[in-house]
């Protein structure tokens, strides 16, 4: 059963960031994921406040998005996310 990771990314530093859009795809294809969504314009339907910047990420199951999350690949590119941007991710299972 597919697997999403949902990400909500508010970027402090934009050229650190940068380093990490450009090397995080290599990554996901590694572990058989892929964008369904990488920022583009948002537009709030309910509720408050001006989203950030989102991005959906498919996976074919829950454990791959996990292999995923934790692995030696996307540890350190992880560390420059958390440097360059306040975020907050969910993993959920698709239907």
């Amino acid at each position: 059963m597919a697997a999403y990771v949902i990400a909500e990314i508010r970027i402090k530093d934009p050229e650190k960031y940068e380093e990490y859009r450009l090397k995080v795809p290599a990554t996901l294809e590694k572990y058989g994921g892929r964008y369904l969504v990488r920022g583009g314009e948002a537009r709030l339907l309910e509720g408050d406040g001006q989203p950030n910047r989102l991005a959906v990420l498919e996976f074919e199951s829950v454990e791959r998005a996990l292999e995923w999350y934790g692995s030696e690949d996307y540890r350190p590119l992880l560390a420059i996310r958390q440097a360059a941007a306040e975020s907050r991710l969910v993993l959920v299972k698709g239907v």
